[in-house]
């Protein structure tokens, strides 16, 4: 819909263009003055003559300047906004948040000499160095190091929304309200305030009832992690185990801290109750409503069987990683809705604001609550308290609320993006976990190997995650693709890249 309804009034331009980009409305098509302008800007954006940090003219001045409504111009920088190549920054005016997309590198043509080196020896060498056989502890920070024009990696949100002006505002309040003594030691669990509004979100958006004082504030799911290996270790448990395909990170940090993490089946119906059962292993991780990375849900026959699982003794520990990310289907509930004996569960913000923040939280059955605030308390004596209470101000005021709803009209429009540029250049790909999350994993036909291909990838500057990666046991080969924090323009190219890289490797 176009909003500024300019279809009207087309063709009454009294300006004679404007020296900004050198824009000429009579260029533009009939009925399509917005369309036109905004096509403009991502096309100057994405050759680099609008770079990273620059600023758009005011929207009255190129209104002027092109003798068109404010409206026309208004409805162009909206839509650039919705794409997330542009921000709002008040007074600092519309600035550009994206980074310009270069065009891939021409395939070249095979060599006529027969001693060339085949493409598949170059590829196999640039695995080697960028994608080993056995993904090691460094291994993410290796990937996030390595320069790419367009970065595909899952698990953030889109960072470029973050609500600077929201939070500064929340800071401000605060702070002003703050009296000397919070400013001291304070309660290992975490602020009061935060523990109460996580509460009342988690009631409001995951069907949770949980009391304030059930809470534990953590810095993210990462030592969430480490704090429960610490406290089951402590009640004898050396085995956790874990979805397959799961999460190589999740799995990384159980290893750390000793875990064994024995791997078990995961099918349409998510994870695979009776192979956990006759693993005979104490505890289980899942991502029950969104199962990383596949995407699927656990059913409602898994979960009842999964209750009488835990009834008999097993520990669920609930990774409730990006639930609320979700497009095409209803929500679904968390298990901690429905259980609370034996059931550890654990969320953050890293999905929802950014992860840098570094704030999660957990619920502990009440056997285990006491042993996880002491391990807590011996880690760090509690999480910055400053942030605690500008999140705990964004979450009373609503402001949450209308984040998440930005993000999903963000994040459903470059999902639909990336599953267009799927069909087009990567023929015969499989798409999984379509309906909810920020990513999308896609299968191939055929058994090469899958780190072969996000190597190709790299080297045509995309940045990918392999299937393999995040498996145990042999899969298909995949990869998993995060269209979150990516502009659908970016999103196109690099499938368009990694499409090439597939064409050249099988």
């Amino acid at each position: 819909m176009n909003r500024s309804n300019d279809a009207g009034d087309d063709r009454t331009i009294t300006g004679t263009g404007a020296d900004f980009l050198q824009l000429d409305p009579a260029d533009a098509p009939p009925g399509g003055l917005s369309d036109w302008l905004a096509g403009r800007l991502r096309d100057a954006i994405g050759d680099g003559r609008l770079p990273l940090g620059g600023r758009l003219p005011a929207s009255r001045v190129l209104a002027a300047d092109l003798g068109v409504s404010r409206g026309v111009v208004t409805e162009a920088y909206q839509r650039l906004v919705d794409d997330g190549h542009v921000a709002g920054r008040g007074r600092g005016g519309t600035v550009v948040v994206a980074a310009p997309l270069a065009p891939p590198p021409p395939s070249s043509p095979t060599p006529p000499h027969p001693a060339a080196p085949p493409a598949r020896t170059e590829l196999a060498d640039t695995t080697d160095s960028a994608f080993p056989g056995v993904p090691g502890s460094e291994v993410f920070d290796a990937l996030r190091a390595a320069p790419a024009r367009v970065d595909l990696s899952p698990g953030v949100p889109d960072l470029a929304a973050f609500p600077r002006a929201a939070w500064l505002r929340a800071e401000r309040s605060v702070l002003a309200e703050l009296s000397a003594p919070a400013l001291g030691y304070g309660d290992p669990r975490g602020t009061p305030a935060l523990r109460t509004a996580v509460a009342a979100w988690l009631a409001r958006n995951r069907g949770i009832r949980a009391d304030p004082d059930d809470i534990i504030i953590v810095a993210g799911t990462a030592q969430a992690l480490g704090l429960l290996a610490r406290v089951l270790t402590g009640d004898g448990i050396q085995d956790i185990a874990v979805e397959d395909p799961g999460s190589l990170g999740t799995r990384q940090h159980l290893a750390y801290w000793g875990m064994g993490t024995p791997p078990i089946p995961v099918d349409a119906g998510g994870v695979r109750v009776d192979r956990l059962r006759a693993s005979g292993a104490p505890a289980v991780l899942l991502t029950p409503a969104h199962q990383f990375p596949t995407g699927v849900v656990l059913d409602g026959p898994r979960r009842r069987d999964l209750m009488h699982w835990n009834a008999a003794g097993g520990i669920v520990i609930e990774d409730d990683y990006d639930a609320e990310h979700r497009y095409d289907r209803p929500p679904v509930a968390a298990l901690r809705s429905m259980l609370t004996e034996r059931l550890f569960y654990a969320g953050s913000v890293s999905k929802l604001l950014a992860p840098a923040l570094r704030i999660g939280w957990v619920l502990a059955p009440p056997g285990h609550r006491d042993a996880l605030v002491d391990a807590k308390r011996f880690a760090d004596l509690g999480n910055a308290a400053l942030p605690q209470l500008v999140l705990a101000r964004l979450m009373e005021s609503g402001e949450m609320e209308r984040h998440l709803r930005l993000l999903r009209r963000r994040h459903r429009r470059r999902r639909d993006t990336m599953i267009t540029a799927i069909r087009a250049h990567l023929p015969g790909a499989v798409v999984h976990g379509a309906a909810a999350g920020l990513h999308l994993t896609v299968t191939f036909p055929g058994t090469f190997p899958d780190t072969a291909l996000a190597a190709a990838a790299l080297a045509r500057g995309v940045k990918t995650q392999p299937l393999s990666w995040h498996g145990q046991r042999r899969h298909r080969p995949g990869l998993v693709l995060g269209y979150a924090a990516a502009t659908p323009s970016s999103i196109t190219g690099g499938i368009a890249a990694i499409g090439d890289a597939l064409h050249h490797l099988t």
